[in-house]
């Protein structure tokens, strides 16, 4: 049992920092997109008032790529830090064994199937737009590229989630010394 555990926390030590990756990736990606979105907006502009078109789809269509590559990369690093969008103010209180019953039982009931269901949508819809060689509508940017990416993200959310479960169960036993718990005890205010 001792061996099992320590897997179990070597694994979910290893998820954190997979995920720490990603979430520093995605810090760069919006400073990408900042740029491509920038460049947008100045080229429609210019060409605008010189009478050409300066912008093309495939610009416009690199921009819906990285807001996309953004979001899906950053969920596991999201759920791994706990700055995912949930109502606290009855959660906030309560003492840590209660919340992770809470968080034990949601990502049980809600996280784990959310993430499965989405790698069985995407699973078909990736590998299928990799055989056909997939465009957008205007005939532009491939998209086989983001559609594993949202497979992509969906494996990452479940082993996050997974690792999350390592780390609650710990909880459970008594042995929050033996995990980086993120503690946001501040109640949702709304001004």
């Amino acid at each position: 049992m001792r061996g099992l555990m320590a897997g179990a926390m070597a694994y979910q030590r290893f998820m954190d920092r997979v995920s720490d990756f990603l979430g520093g990736i995605s810090q760069y990606l919006v400073l990408v997109l900042i740029v491509v979105g920038f460049a947008n907006v100045v080229l429609r502009y210019v060409g605008e008032a010189i009478g050409r078109r300066l912008t093309t789809n495939d610009l416009i269509e690199a921009q819906w790529y990285l807001y996309g590559a953004l979001f899906l990369l950053a969920l596991p690093y999201v759920l791994r830090h706990q700055i995912n969008v949930r109502v606290d103010f009855w959660f906030a209180g309560q003492p840590a064994r209660r919340k992770a019953w809470i968080d034990f039982a949601g990502h049980l009931i809600g996280l784990l199937p959310f993430a499965l269901l989405g790698i069985l949508i995407s699973l078909p819809a990736a590998r299928r737009s990799w055989r056909i060689g997939e465009t957008t509508p205007e005939g532009g940017l491939p998209l086989a590229p983001i559609k594993t990416l949202i497979l992509a993200a969906m494996v990452l959310l479940l082993l996050q989630g997974l690792a999350e479960l390592v780390k609650l169960a710990v909880v459970l036993r008594g042995r929050e010394d033996l995990v980086e718990l993120e503690e946001h005890d501040a109640p949702l205010r709304i001004e």
